[in-house]
């Protein structure tokens, strides 16, 4: 069985898991903001036997001993009760649900896209920007700082309007774009002193990549901004955007597959520029971004790629572990992936 972590309303999971039921393989979707107010978790190790479950009020609904793979797509936060009024005790109850969840997501030696270590560590920008530069994958100059004399300085080594800065994060609530250093974020800039931001030289393009890995798979597509784009941030107007499917050359798709193995990703959405004197300049990886946009509009089988390496990879594990299941029972399962 194939475990997907996330919502039911994510579309990106119900589009793999629409992939599965076409080759009818097994999965189990798991919320886990319902986990610990409707769903229950029971571990209980004796000796070298261990057993783990997942419960509703119908029943065993999951056991951990079946999952073979795993997709880290869109993991919640558990949500205690709201009779748990005090919230010094709801900061607690939160707390030990989230520590006994993360501590089996950790135990369960299975192929994972992506494993939650190597998802959190692959998030972090600047191990994204120093594991890419050791790859010797050309970079953006780039500063990340805190201290407005020091961002200052950086812009102003630079000619007007040849500046960004960026964040780190972006949610729904507080959700940033990439912007052109002008005058009033140079008024504004005493405000770097409350949190590090991100400063980067502006890097013209002919157009923007969303390259999705998968295994060794790379689906790269151009993306190329609509009349009303802002030239430092094509998501600002990505519903007008044309997108295709495009090639990249050997060695710069050997690169970031190596990216991908270094940081120990299965499955990142790659965010890259193409300059007009033919380079490819790395922006970020996101281990758990978005494909299905492309998907609908170049027509490259993403979900399919991914529900493919998900399969492949719980059958590899079946095989290996076979010691306890004969391996003609475990063959006359293996759905045909295409």
């Amino acid at each position: 069985m194939i475990l997907i972590i996330s919502t039911p309303d994510d579309p990106h999971a119900v589009a793999v898991q629409r992939e599965l039921d076409q080759i009818d393989y097994p999965y189990f979707l798991l919320d886990s903001s319902r986990f610990p107010q409707s769903i229950s978790l029971t571990i209980i190790q004796d000796g070298d036997k261990r057993l783990v479950t997942f419960a509703d009020k119908n029943g065993i609904i999951l056991n951990a001993q079946e999952i073979t793979a795993a997709w880290w797509r869109r993991p919640q936060h558990c949500v205690v009760a709201d009779t748990i009024k005090k919230e010094s005790y709801r900061n607690f109850a939160r707390n030990e649900a989230e520590e006994a969840i993360a501590g089996l997501w950790y135990s369960l030696d299975i192929p994972w896209v992506n494993h939650p270590k190597s998802d959190d560590m692959a998030h972090r920008k600047v191990n994204q920007l120093n594991t890419a530069r050791t790859l010797g994958i050309r970079l953006p100059v780039t500063c990340i700082t805190n201290d407005p004399h020091e961002a200052k300085k950086f812009i102003e080594a630079r000619l007007p309007g040849q500046t960004i800065c960026k964040a780190f994060s972006a949610t729904i609530d507080q959700w940033r774009e990439t912007r052109i250093i002008g005058e009033m974020e140079m008024a504004a800039l005493e405000n770097v002193c409350f949190a590090p931001v991100i400063f980067q030289e502006y890097v013209e393009a002919v157009y923007d990549l969303r390259i999705t890995a998968i295994g060794n798979q790379l689906f790269p597509a151009a993306i190329y901004p609509g009349e009303k784009a802002y030239a430092a941030d094509v998501r600002m107007d990505i519903g007008n955007a044309r997108m295709e499917a495009v090639e990249l050359p050997q060695k710069f798709g050997d690169q970031l597959l190596a990216l991908q193995r270094k940081m120990g990703l299965n499955y990142g959405a790659i965010d890259v520029r193409l300059t007009p004197d033919g380079e490819y300049v790395f922006l970020e990886v996101n281990p758990a971004g978005q494909w299905l946009f492309i998907e609908e509009r170049t027509k490259q089988p993403i979900a399919r790629a991914l529900a493919d390496f998900l399969v492949k990879e719980a059958i590899a594990y079946r095989l290996k572990n076979a010691s306890k299941e004969p391996v003609d029972t475990i063959l006359e399962e293996m759905p045909l992936t295409g």
